[in-house]
């Protein structure tokens, strides 16, 4: 046995057909989609550590914190603190615009219904509610729920005719046939209720054109291969028909599987932009530096000629510190040579 309680790594799947207790104590995942990125407790620091992955809001972040220091700033913060709030408010109104849609769109795919067996009868269940060996009917033009093992369909010889084009993009038929063992299964509801085969396979995974088990019923051995899988996001076209056995479902479904965890994109301009504000800011350090240099000179120089008209500290008196003050106060100063509306679009 491959599993424990809190099962860290799938080896492989053992799946029962209309037995959920015996394939609960795998703890499979249920058939219950999450492709949103926040809730209401996530959204604002996910977001807010989102949008200072971009080097220009932290940028002006840290401008906003040198203006916070008395001995340096020569503007007020409320000058950066204003547009920066209204930069990442536009930001994170977007984000929460875009996120509200993913949780309004897998909200209707987890409610859309399907015809489930259980009990022995056809009754309509929430996608979310089906179960990993579960069988369930499907009709023609019929969303394929999970991913299924074919077992029996409306077509001689147990074949079904379905459209992929939401997995690869291909908009021509493709052929599934189930085993000839299972096909004669037919739309019999008591033998499929009483259908009770083993199915050992692989664990998930994103492969989408490989499949491989084995189908334990009746005291044999069936091999199983990519030809006899449905997989979730197909469309069943031309086949009046066909019933099917969940293997996995929700975020184990091989579309799941490939479409992965929504993360913070990054496009080629959002890194190209990085990368300028980086050398900005660099050409920015070197003029300060230079500025600095030139102050502390000044300073030891002809700086005391002066400390009647200009009202220094004690420690600012000292040319080297003079200076060190003086390149952080040249860093704010020209501060704008990076716009604050650099990603607002």
């Amino acid at each position: 046995m491959f599993y424990s309680k809190k099962k860290s790594r799938e080896l492989e799947r053992r799946v029962k057909a209309n037995d959920r207790e015996y394939n609960e104590k795998f703890q499979y995942a249920d058939n219950r989609i999450h492709t949103s990125k926040y809730n209401i407790l996530t959204f604002l620091p996910i977001n807010l550590f989102e949008q200072f992955q971009r080097v220009a809001n932290a940028y002006f972040l840290f401008l906003l914190i040198l203006q916070l220091i008395p001995e340096i700033s020569s503007l007020s913060w409320f000058t950066t603190i204003v547009p920066l709030v209204l930069v990442i408010t536009m930001t994170a109104v977007k984000d929460a615009t875009d996120d509200y849609f993913r949780h309004k769109s897998d909200n209707q795919v987890n409610n859309r219904q399907s015809e489930v067996l259980i009990n022995s009868k056809l009754q309509n269940e929430k996608w979310m509610n089906v179960k990993v060996g579960d069988i369930i009917k499907l009709e023609n033009n019929q969303f394929v729920a999970a991913d299924l093992l074919l077992l029996s369909s409306s077509e001689p010889y147990g074949l079904c005719y379905i459209e992929t084009a939401e997995l690869d993009g291909e908009t021509n038929l493709k052929v599934r046939h189930a085993l000839p063992v299972t096909s004669e299964l037919g739309e019999d509801i008591r033998r499929l209720a009483k259908f009770d085969g083993l199915v050992v396979c692989e664990a998930p995974n994103n492969k989408l054109d490989k499949f491989m088990g084995v189908l334990f019923w009746k005291d044999r051995e069936h091999s199983l291969n990519n030809e006899k899988i449905i997989l979730r996001g197909c469309v069943l076209r031309n086949t009046s028909w066909c019933f099917g056995m969940v293997i996995f479902a929700g975020p184990d479904t091989k579309l799941m599987q490939n479409s992965g965890k929504t993360k913070f994109k990054r496009t080629s301009i959002d890194r190209l932009m990085n990368t300028l504000v980086l050398w900005i800011f660099g050409f920015l350090v070197c003029l300060g530096i230079i500025l600095a240099i030139g102050n502390s000179i000044w300073a030891n120089q002809v700086g005391d000629q002066f400390k009647t008209y200009l009202f220094w500290n004690e420690g600012e008196k000292n040319s080297v510190f003079s200076g060190f003050l003086t390149f952080w106060s040249y860093i704010i100063i020209l501060n704008t040579v990076v716009p604050i509306s650099l990603y607002v679009r």
